[in-house]
């Protein structure tokens, strides 16, 4: 018996060979979408120590900053409520803690919300309110860009001290609709995508101290399931009510000097701490094909619970395992390749140690024989965690971990971990190849891109665990838009910096918060000035600034500020709602020179493309290219030498000038 070689089973066989390719090709389509690195694209902040912008929240964590201070007296009475004894019922026996400023301060305005709604809403959920504006801000998103988007919300909050306030403070009959959507968890999420305008999932989630993280773990997920095409992640913790901490007294679990001392041999419990983080997601194909700057990537990211232990709050060392193990599988890294953790790093006597032994399991840490008598740092992993600045941000744990692994990376270098003086007895550091940073230390990785990793474990049992990359080199991101092509390229060039608000009093903070922003920033004053203009909301309260240099702009906007008088600062208002018509007058005879709009001819692309389109038209007309006759250098303020090129100069430069303004 022979194979059938007629024409038609040729066909029916290359027929089959080609659908199986298409299937193939299918197949790895959707495996590469499963694992498609997510982009972070923005971020901002709110943490203790003054840390309100990522900028100032890095140059705390490289100058080592103990954040940790007395209760404001404006929470509760200190005096009243302290005590060293421990068992001292309904008392603390620490009055510190990692505190922010003017958590009651919000402009409902600004968001259309009534006073007497604000008046009733969560703190948290005001806090969130802005520092999820800021954030889509920080990614180059204007907020009413983003209307009716395809944008996601998951917050991680996990306390709700201010409903415990309101029912302190008020009768039954004080009750109106204001408290149940001022106070509600859920609405946390839903009030941001209601203000902004967002479709995406909105959801708030609580898992105690993973809570933020596990918000990041489930918008990587809605991103590459794409029932979004951008996300927020968030968490937020505030510390309004003594409540809690009278309980976490009563468990001993709050450290007695208020120093949380992660992996020393003093360790005995962690201070607690408030905050919110924020951070906007999208996947990474999008964001190049975006033109988005990129601030790091997830890789993967996994979560699991602990399941029965000895007791409810004790942590499960292989369940902790695991979870790394499945954050690895899904970022498809080698374990060795990752060179820093911001681990979970609770200052906790038990979990300390459970949590450094299963860091060094699942990540190929552990020295055998040769390599542990000599204690041989071959690839160390440094371990570091953030709750030795300011504390344990409870729901807004991981999120602060998270955007300070997100800061090294972009720095390259890892912040001091502070109040590690003794290591912890219970861990074998002989045969772990571990490294607490208690200094400054330069970021060296033998992988292309250094790779970090954040945990974040709940108290009642849910972890969670997330692999970072640093962001692509700019070379390989995508060639940059006709939009962004048009800026100026010439840095020594004056600027444009634009500010807006809603009112002159909002003028002034927002200029305040950027002149402070301006002392910690590296960034190129092009990169700047078309951000300002661009990417950021305007509104009728306006502030415009000329300057070639970031330092420049930064003096210009302080002098505004002290109310001096500076050339090239101009403030003012527009009419509100207005919709200003514009109309170009070109003018005629008499003002042409030899050099005229020569500055914008070397330093806009759009002023300079639309001035030789005319050239070009105009050349059968001329003796030589229009633009060596207008910008000759040696003829700069000389007059035209007859009236044609004359003509055809001021038509090109007004249309020019025209189309650049557009």
């Amino acid at each position: 018996m022979t194979a059938d070689s007629s024409p038609a089973s040729k066909e029916v066989l290359v027929k089959a060979l080609r659908e199986l390719k298409e299937l193939r090709e299918q197949v790895a389509a959707l495996r590469q979408a499963k694992d498609e690195p997510i982009a972070i694209i923005g971020m901002a902040c709110r943490f203790p120590g003054g840390a309100d912008t990522p900028e100032l929240y890095w140059d705390l964590l490289r100058q080592g900053v103990n954040a940790v201070r007395e209760v404001p007296a404006a929470r509760w009475d200190a005096d009243a409520l302290t005590d060293p004894d421990p068992a001292a019922a309904g008392k603390m026996y620490t009055r510190l803690g990692g505190f922010i400023e003017n958590v009651d301060g919000f402009d409902p305005a600004f968001f259309g919300i009534a006073p007497r709604e604000a008046a009733n809403m969560d703190p948290q959920q005001r806090l969130l309110l802005e520092v999820a504006w800021e954030a889509l801000e920080n990614a180059g998103l204007p907020v009413e860009a983003m209307a009716n988007s395809l944008t996601g919300v998951f917050v991680g909050i996990a306390s709700s001290d201010y409903s415990h306030l309101l029912a302190e403070a008020s009768s039954l009959q004080d009750i109106d609709a204001y408290v149940l959507t001022g106070n509600a968890p859920n609405v946390s999420a839903g009030r941001i995508a209601y203000v902004l305008g967002l479709r995406g999932p909105a959801m708030a989630v609580d898992t105690a101290c993973s809570s933020s993280l596990v918000s990041v773990h489930l918008a990587c997920q809605s991103l590459r399931n794409r029932e979004c095409d951008a996300a927020l992640a968030a968490g937020v913790n505030l510390i309004l009510s003594p409540a809690s901490s009278i309980a976490f007294c009563q468990m001993n679990a709050l450290a007695h000097d208020g120093i949380c001392k992660t992996f020393d041999s003093a360790a005995d419990g962690f201070i607690r701490g408030e905050g919110c983080g924020v951070i906007v997601l999208k996947r990474l194909s999008d964001a190049l094909a975006a033109g988005d700057s990129i601030c790091a990537l997830i890789r993967g990211s996994a979560v699991n619970q602990d399941g029965h232990t000895s007791a409810l709050t004790v942590p499960n060392g292989p369940a902790q395992q695991a979870v790394i193990r499945a954050a690895l599988a899904r970022a498809g890294v080698a374990p060795r390749d990752v060179t820093y953790v911001e681990a979970h790093g609770t200052g906790t006597a038990l979990g300390d140690p459970i949590e450094l032994q299963a860091l060094a399991e699942a990540y190929g840490r552990v020295l055998t024989g040769d390599a542990a008598a000599a204690n041989a740092p071959a690839s160390p992993l440094y371990v570091g965690s953030v709750k030795t600045n300011f504390g344990h941000l409870e729901g807004a744990a991981g999120i602060a971990g998270l955007i300070k692994a997100v800061l090294a990376l972009q720095h390259r270098t890892i912040p001091p971990h502070l109040h590690f003086r003794q290591p912890n007895p219970r861990v074998d550091w002989s045969r772990l190849a571990l490294r607490i940073p208690t200094t400054l230390t330069d970021w060296e990785s033998r992988a292309a891109r250094r790779l970090a990793a954040v945990s974040a474990f709940g108290f009642s049992g849910t972890n969670a665990h997330l692999i970072l990359e640093e962001a692509p080199q700019a070379a390989e991101q995508a060639p940059e838009d006709a939009a962004t092509t048009n800026r100026p390229r010439n840095a020594a060039s004056p600027q444009v910096f634009l500010l807006s608000a809603r009112s002159a009093e909002q003028l002034r903070a927002v200029t305040q918060r950027m002149v402070a922003t301006l002392e910690h920033t590296s960034v190129a004053l092009d990169a700047l000035c078309y951000a300002s203009q661009m990417h950021r909301s305007h509104w009728s309260w306006r502030l415009a600034v000329t300057a070639e240099s970031v330092e420049t702009l930064r003096e210009k906007l302080s002098a505004y500020l002290a109310g001096d008088k500076v050339a090239g600062v101009y403030a003012g208002s527009s009419r509100p709602h207005s919709d200003p018509r514009v109309a170009f007058l070109f003018s005629g005879q008499g003002g042409q020179q030899i050099g005229m709009g020569m500055e914008l001819y070397r330093t806009q692309p759009v002023f300079r493309d639309s001035f030789d389109r005319c050239g070009r038209a105009a050349a059968p007309y001329l003796d030589r290219p229009l633009a060596e006759i207008c910008f000759d250098d040696s003829r700069v303020g000389a007059p035209f030498d007859h009236l044609v090129p004359s003509q055809i100069a001021l038509f090109s430069l007004q249309i020019a000038l025209a189309n650049l303004w557009q």
